[in-house]
């Protein structure tokens, strides 16, 4: 009779533990989400980066006021590669990551939760 009101006890512990557990991963995922949100814009290049590139060559080549030469620069102009900075990489890297292992705990005190149950 003592090792049933133990083990109830035990159970009534760990359902509560795993409650906490999945109260404080998903208030820590929604703000890991916010934040990668924000940072995985660092991995794309910026549009207004490219339409200043075209405007700008646009009014080189009207400062000229050479029609032979507008024909012959404006089709092989094209903006400078984009490649995102290593910094930016890691950084959402980590943010994934962190991601990953948040949810993977999530599981894991539901399933927790679960077994508690029976």
């Amino acid at each position: 009779m003592y090792l049933k009101i133990a083990e109830e006890e035990m159970t009534k512990r760990w359902q509560k533990d795993a409650e906490g557990i999945l109260i404080f991963t998903g208030s820590f995922f929604a703000t890991v989400a916010a934040l990668l949100a924000v940072t995985v814009v660092d991995l794309k290049q910026n549009p207004q980066d490219t339409s200043a590139f075209h405007l700008e060559h646009i009014y080189k080549l009207q400062v000229l006021a050479d029609p032979n030469i507008l024909v012959h620069t404006f089709h092989s102009a094209q903006p400078p590669p984009f490649s995102p900075s290593n910094y930016a990489i890691w950084m959402d890297s980590l943010w994934f990551l962190n991601l990953a292992i948040s949810l993977t705990h999530a599981v894991l005190a539901a399933l927790l939760q679960q077994w508690a149950r029976r």
